[in-house]
């Protein structure tokens, strides 16, 4: 009943939980689109959720009986790359993943025993047959039955990656600046109180 409406406002059901804490259910909602989620996305997707629910229960099809709490999110960062569409809205993040089967990797010399591998590498593109990721030693694509869930690895960019040398420097001129002219907050409190 829930995908559904997921769907019918645009957006994709990634996960649906239902627990108890205490005498109320916690309903919790995770939807994707390309592109993204954004807070109005959120807004949307909990109304209609919680339209669908309300009806249910008057209508005597409830899922939830009793009280409930909606939680409406996309998923994290953490979340497993199963599908199609997971690898497609990560094209360009780093990831890492365990190729079954692989004899060698791309570009790796020598005899090696089929098994397992992991392999780190950027999402290159993405469609409905596989993926083809950067790795250190060059490109290649893998059909999605090859791969395990993969996972995003979070990078950190460096201060110097952020802009061009000379608008950090820019930014360092701000230091210059004359401040005889400042006025001493503490000296305005002191005559206010009197």
């Amino acid at each position: 009943m829930i995908e559904p409406v997921v769907n019918g406002v645009g957006y994709d059901l990634e996960d649906l939980s239902v627990s108890r804490a205490g005498r109320r259910h916690v309903v919790r909602v995770i939807v994707d689109a390309d592109g993204g989620i954004d807070l109005d996305a959120v807004a949307d997707v909990s109304r209609a959720v919680s339209a669908a629910l309300d009806e249910a229960e008057e209508t005597g099809g409830d899922i939830v009986a009793g009280e409930y709490q909606l939680e409406v999110s996309s998923p994290g960062v953490d979340r497993p790359l199963t599908l199609a569409r997971h690898w497609r809205r990560n094209v360009g993040r780093l990831v890492k993943v365990t190729v079954r089967g692989a004899a060698a990797l791309p570009g790796q010399r020598g005899e090696q025993p089929a098994g397992d591998r992991q392999l780190t590498g950027r999402v290159v593109a993405a469609d409905d047959e596989g993926v083809q990721l950067e790795t250190d030693d060059g490109r290649a694509t893998w059909a999605y039955a090859q791969l395990g869930p993969g996972r995003v690895q979070v990078e950190f960019t460096r201060l110097a990656e952020l802009g061009e040398p000379d608008e950090l420097d820019d930014a360092d001129e701000t230091d210059d600046i004359d401040d005889s002219d400042d006025i001493d907050d503490e000296d305005d409190v002191e005559d206010e109180e009197r």
